[in-house]
Order: C-alpha cells, then structure tokens, then sequence
C-alpha cells in the first residue's frame, strides 16, 4: 500500500479559493440570466479531434466515451432551449501529463445566442475581471496595478496573423511547410521527430511555432487573445473574410503568459458542413496512425434541426486558479491529481 499519496498536494487556502471561484462565476451568470445546465459525462460517442483521444469505457458491451468537453451536449439543448447557457462540469482527454495537463479537469463552458466571437471576448474579459476582484487571493491586481492598470487587469488582442508577423515575419495563411521550417531553423527551434513539409503537416508547423515562440513573447504582457485563425483550423467555427479578404476561422483563444486558458468559437450551425469537417477529422486520423471514430450523429441531427446564431467558449478552471494564485504546476489547484487519484 502506498503512504505517501493520500493527502491533497493543494493547500487549504487553495481549496477554499476554488470554492469562492465556482461561487462567484455562478453569481456571475445568475446576474446576467444565464442558465446553469448539466449535460452527460459519458457519451456512446468519441471526439473525431485528430488531436484529442476520448476515455473509452463499456456499458453492456456497448463502447461509451468520457467527454472531452461537454460542447456537443450543449448545442443541443441550445438548439431546444435558445437562451443563454453555461455548465461547470469535469472534462476528459487521454492526453500528456504534465504542469499543465491532468487526464481530468474542470471547464467552464457557455453559450450566447445572438453573440459574435468579439462579445463574446468582452464577456470573457469581464467574468476574470470579476474573478480577480473577489478572489480572497489578490496577486493579480497587485500585479497589475505595478504595472500602472489601475488594478483592472491588462487584456490585449492580437489576430493569429498579427501575432505571427510580428514575432516570425510571416503570413500564417498564406506561408508554406518548407517557409515554416526555414523559420524553426533561422531561430534555433528544435523540429518535432517525424514532422516534414508536406504542405498537409502545415497546421502542424502552425502549432508548433506558436509554442516555440510566439507564446513566449507573451509573457509578462497579462490575458492575450488570439483570434482569426486559419480557415484550415476552424474546428467548430464559421469561416469569414477577414480585412485582408482572406478566408479565416471566426475562434479565439486566450493565454496567459504561455499558458492556453480558453478556447472559443463563432459557431458554425451548418450541419452538412460540420459533418464534412467530422469526416475529413477522421480521414486525418487515419493519416497519423489513429482510428477513426464513429460521429456523433446526434449533434448532426441538433444543427439539422437548427443551432441559433451564438458564440461558444471553453475556459480551463484548473489553469485559471494557477494564474490567480500564481503556480506553476497544475498539481498545485487539484484535490487530487491523477498522481494522488
């Protein structure tokens, strides 16, 4: 038997403070008539992601899934209830595990009908602002306020493009593989094993780059969005012309300093194309040695039957607590970690 593992790693302090964060997001949306909704932790269908692996479990010999996020649950009870919602529930990847990952965490994830992906960041904007105010914790005020921001907190907005050319001078939707690759090597980035620049790893390059530095420069610069991805990485978001005229996914993303706290889209409500995003997510899946997976066919049905006009986050409470009480390791904030589960 193991001695060594039975208590919490996070201080008293801290699990109080979660509580005192899942209260006050509550009020939060209570005073903005956002309704608090439960949805199914185990689905009989898995994420296509070709980047996310479901928990696979059985019941009656039937395969189920632990949800990778409760996103498809919910756009299907907005395609019903058409009013805004919001759930705090546990979430599920069988992913790395390290400082900022655990296999379970907690999301925070809502829904508003009738907002575009820009609202919807003002919306984001305030619910921290909100969060840091009431924290019994106020190291991020005090940051911020050493900083000359009047103790509201610093909050910027960068298109994925702006942020590529200012760190590494290139277009992120018109570049190449072999453009991206002369970029790693010029700034003595080291280059995954196996990555090549075959120009359908492109995304790939994206990402990789966008961890290796354009995250870093974000430190010291407070909650920074990135928005207008690349059309090719729209996931579940419409696809518009940005100033440029050129086709961008309507998503955002928010961090703080190299840490990814949220992700949000315009949604997409087009069931045909969504569908057509799920089959080529699982041809790509194939393509990396993963198998495909079977699409939810139920989330299909919900967009036939009409998902409103709305913007969608995720937000990551786990990682939100680390930047209000200022760790570093994710291990920290949780109970128990899957090291103590």
């Amino acid at each position: 038997m193991s001695e060594g593992n039975w208590s919490s790693k996070a201080s008293s302090e801290v699990i109080i403070e979660r509580a005192l964060m899942s209260k006050n997001i509550r009020a939060f949306f209570d005073a903005r008539d956002v309704i608090e909704v439960e949805t199914p932790l185990l689905s009989q269908f898995a994420t296509t992601d070709p980047h996310l692996d479901s928990f696979q479990s059985c019941f009656r010999e039937q395969p189920c899934f632990l949800n990778t996020s409760p996103e498809y649950a919910m756009k299907r009870l907005l395609s019903t209830l058409h009013k805004p919602i919001y759930q705090i529930g546990k979430a599920f990847r069988d992913d790395e595990l390290g400082a900022n990952h655990n296999p379970e965490f907690t999301m925070l994830e809502w829904y508003q009908p009738a907002y575009d992906d820009e609202q919807l960041m003002d919306e984001m904007e305030a619910l921290i602002q909100t969060i840091a105010e009431q924290s019994s914790n106020k190291r991020l005020l005090a940051s911020e306020s050493s900083c000359g921001a009047n103790s509201g907190l610093r909050f910027k907005r960068l298109s994925y493009q702006q942020a590529f050319e200012l760190v590494t001078g290139i277009n992120p939707h018109t570049t190449t593989a072999a453009e991206c690759y002369q970029v790693a090597i010029d700034n003595k980035v080291s280059i995954p094993q196996g990555l090549t620049l075959a120009e359908e790893e492109l995304n790939d390059w994206l990402d990789w780059l966008l961890t290796q530095l354009i995250l870093p420069s974000f430190n010291n610069e407070g909650f920074v969005f990135i928005y207008d991805y690349p059309a090719s990485q729209c996931a579940l978001a419409k696809i518009a012309l940005n100033q440029q005229q050129i086709p961008v996914a309507k998503r955002f993303e928010l961090f703080f300093d190299e840490v990814e706290l949220a992700n949000g889209f315009y949604e997409l409500t087009d069931a045909e194309t969504q569908l057509a995003r799920f089959e080529a997510d699982n041809l790509r899946r194939v393509a990396i040695g993963k198998a495909p997976v079977r699409i939810d066919e139920n989330f299909i049905a919900a967009l036939n039957h009409g998902l409103p006009e709305c913007s969608g986050v995720a937000l990551g409470l786990d990682r939100l607590l680390m930047v209000v009480c200022g760790f570093s390791d994710i291990r920290q904030v949780l109970s128990f970690s899957w090291h103590e589960s």
